[in-house]
């Protein structure tokens, strides 16, 4: 048994920078994170009344081995490739300690512009139109990307304020769209643009039949591709590293702070707004009010829990689509709340961040000395 001494000793702890971070809690972190996440959310299903193991379960075995994993397999890359987009574009400037938080506005502003250029060639057929479309959204994430940037390079404002409170704006624009100047004349008064699945010159199809492989999947392997040779091979990649690492350092060797916070908003901007033109003329079909749905936000669990590396985010990418699908099968089969799927895919990033803490500090155990 513990002496009163003992527990008095542990009951107060302080934390202990290490003299450099530790590479196996790096590692270990996400998953940690992981396990935690299902543990603690096994406890809240169980508070709802539901099996924890049957629902642990059905989220994480059932879209990848159930009955049905022929048809929820493919919805992995359709759920996945808008996630590992934007979440590269984010990790980039989060290495850099620039922090875009407004990328589902960016997502949104690149879903409009794309879907208003194919929507303005309606009804001609043109292989031109679908890359168009793409170029358009590209530039839309760009533009809305850009506005943070030039506002923190000009003016020192904070990239974290601005860049989310137009993610508000952006859903503005979305809803003033789909009820205005996008809204389907033939749609019988309901809000909503065309069905650009009907669109074959405007329509993202599977490049192969019920692969869920279309172009915005090819565009996230690419993205992942590109991200790896930049902070691997090429001299900006090494301004990025470096700048997050060590700023004054950064500043000595000559990089450009103003021409990085452009750089890396702006791509993370530009793959946001790709990831909105994908899934706007793929999976979604239509510009609708309630067309966004939190991509941006997951985006940034799934760049943190890929550790802000490229291949790492891929996996995490994987995972968080693993979550939302088996998170829609465990609602309508074990009739679990969409509130307490989104509480367990946010204590991911929770259980991260506690767990990531440790790469730089240890837990010190003892009496603290009271000045």
């Amino acid at each position: 048994m513990l002496s009163p001494a003992l527990w008095f000793s542990l009951l107060f702890f302080t934390l202990e920078k290490r003299s450099e971070p530790s590479r196996a809690y790096s590692l270990a972190a996400p998953v940690l994170a992981v396990l935690a996440t299902m543990l603690f959310g096994g406890l809240l299903f169980a508070v709802l009344g539901k099996d924890p193991l049957e629902a642990i379960r059905t989220i994480f075995w059932e879209p990848l081995f159930g009955e049905f994993a022929f048809f929820y397999r493919p919805q992995l890359l359709i759920k996945g490739a808008p996630l590992v987009l934007i979440a590269i574009g984010l990790s980039l400037g989060f290495k850099a300690g620039i922090w875009n938080i407004g990328a589902e506005g960016q997502y949104i502003m690149g879903a409009l512009f794309g879907a208003g250029v194919g929507l303005a060639f309606y009804p001609m057929e043109s292989a031109f139109i679908f890359p168009l479309m793409v170029i358009a959204g590209a530039i839309g994430g760009w533009i809305w990307a850009m506005i943070p940037a030039i506002l923190r390079v000009k003016f020192g404002t904070n990239e974290i304020l601005v860049s989310l409170m137009l993610v508000y704006v952006a859903e503005q624009f979305l809803a003033s769209m789909s009820l205005g100047l996008l809204k389907n004349p033939e749609g019988f008064g309901f809000p909503g643009s065309r069905n650009l699945q009907q669109y074959t010159s405007a329509h993202n199809a599977d490049l192969i039949a019920g692969s869920g492989m279309h172009w915005g999947v090819v565009a996230a392997f690419i993205a992942v591709i590109f991200a790896y040779v930049l902070l691997a091979r090429h001299r900006l990649g090494f301004a990025i590293r470096v700048t997050g690492d060590a700023p004054r350092a950064a500043a000595f060797s000559g990089v450009n702070p103003a021409r990085l916070v452009l750089f890396c908003l702006g791509i993370s901007g530009l793959l946001a707004g790709l990831a909105g033109v994908f899934e706007v003329s793929g999976p979604a079909g239509q510009v609708t009010i309630d067309f966004n749905v939190g991509y941006g936000f997951t985006a940034i669990i799934v760049a943190f829990l890929g550790r802000l590396h490229p291949v790492g985010i891929l996996l995490a990418g994987g995972l968080m689509a693993l979550t939302y699908i088996g998170g829609d099968i465990a609602q309508s089969k074990l009739g679990l709340p969409a509130a307490a799927i989104q509480v367990f895919q946010g204590m991911l990033l929770f259980f991260l961040l506690a767990f990531d803490l440790f790469t730089n500090y240890r837990l010190k155990f003892g009496r603290t000395e009271v000045a």
